[in-house]
């Protein structure tokens, strides 16, 4: 197998920076992660209506564990430096011409839930409709991030 020649001279830059870390690819924990992700958008559709705010964290974390799984599988880790956001950055430099109006909400999805988590006084509640609208979202890259861990190598 070779390393996945897309989008790695960003990979190499956000490993330089300290915001991604090399460890062993580890295929079984990239699956344990997807399945983490289906059960957290499957809790969230359960509770939506009662909880908006806890059911679009669900649906989040769910994106987000779906996404650091394509990375683990790849044998690479966000960092405490790269935060979330390093999570879309890589994904996207490897992904964005094969899946990335998949992957693109993401971003938006880390930023709304960031609001509702840590909300401003303008900061607008996250409604039903959102978690409703965003789980669809998440599914996809769910399904996508669970496709790719058989066609991605280390790198």
């Amino acid at each position: 197998m070779t390393r996945w020649p897309t989008g790695s001279a960003t990979i190499e830059r956000l490993l330089q920076e300290g915001r991604l870390q090399q460890v062993p690819a580890n295929r079984d924990q990239a699956e344990h992660l997807v399945e983490q992700a289906r059960r957290h958008v499957a809790a969230a559709a359960s509770i939506t209506e009662l909880d908006p705010a806890g059911g679009y964290q669900l649906t989040y974390d769910g994106a987000r564990k779906a996404l650091v799984a394509v990375l683990e599988n790849q044998g690479l880790r966000p960092t405490h430096t790269g935060g979330h956001v390093v999570i879309y950055e890589a994904t996207m430099a490897q992904l964005e011409r094969a899946v990335g109006q998949i992957i693109r909400p993401f971003n938006r999805m880390r930023r709304t839930r960031n609001d509702s988590e840590y909300p401003s006084g303008n900061s607008p509640r996250v409604t039903a409709d959102d978690v409703i609208e965003d789980l669809v979202k998440a599914k996809a890259i769910i399904d996508v991030a669970s496709r790719l861990l058989g066609e991605m190598d280390a790198f």
